[in-house]
């Protein structure tokens, strides 16, 4: 775009209102490794039982389905201090579960990359990824939406063996290392397992593996 902007456009001028890949200094940045989908959820828990400190938290999934299965866990220890929105709940879902965590009758709002475009939330203490984006930059615009109008902001990241790549590339678009928390001695490690995270037997020659791939 750019390229095309200089070629036929005279004096055109570009406007940042924030440098991408730049960090906002008023974000306090941190990460935990945690193994799995449902020890990340033992985590959240106990990080969530702070309620004074964790007042207003966002929390990213990568996708809806993941969504779900997190707001269920959430729902069985915290009711209605949750809410969840993806591009499966009804318009309406939607719109009553961020006018709720806006105003404040929900603490914690489960949401994906796709839902989370566009909306104007305010006053949100922290951020978790839950999930670490496959994108460095879905991680800027995540963090992003804490730390608002000079007020502190915190950002926690929950990153998986299979997920250091990502949390590299997050580390080399910002410049900096996203410094790393030891996780809790009192949080249980699941050996529960979502079905994206067993491992799969691959057979030779079978004749219905290429039919199942497609």
């Amino acid at each position: 775009i750019e390229e095309l902007i200089n070629s036929f456009f005279i004096g055109a001028k570009k406007i940042s209102v924030a440098v991408s890949g730049t960090p906002l200094d008023n974000i306090q940045q941190v990460c935990y490794a945690v193994p799995n989908f449902y020890t990340k959820a033992n985590l959240l828990v106990h990080l969530l039982r702070d309620s004074e400190k964790l007042n207003k938290v966002l929390v990213f999934v990568k996708n809806k389905r993941n969504a779900d299965r997190l707001f269920e866990e959430l729902q069985l220890v915290f009711e209605d201090e949750v809410c969840v929105i993806h591009s499966n709940k009804t318009q309406n879902y939607r719109m009553r579960s961020i006018k709720q965590f806006d105003e404040g009758k929900n603490r914690v709002l489960v949401t994906t990359d796709v839902m989370a475009r566009g909306l104007d939330l305010d006053e949100i203490s922290h951020v978790i990824n839950f999930d670490t984006p496959n994108f460095p930059e879905n991680y800027m615009h995540r963090i992003g939406r804490t730390g608002r109008a000079d007020k502190q902001g915190e950002s926690i990241l929950f990153s998986s063996e299979k997920e250091t790549e990502a949390k590299e590339e997050i580390e080399a678009l910002m410049q900096m290392v996203i410094p790393s928390l030891e996780f809790p001695t009192e949080v249980e490690v699941s050996k529960r397992l979502i079905p994206e995270e067993e491992s799969v037997t691959k057979e030779r020659n079978n004749p219905h593996r290429r039919k199942n791939e497609e």
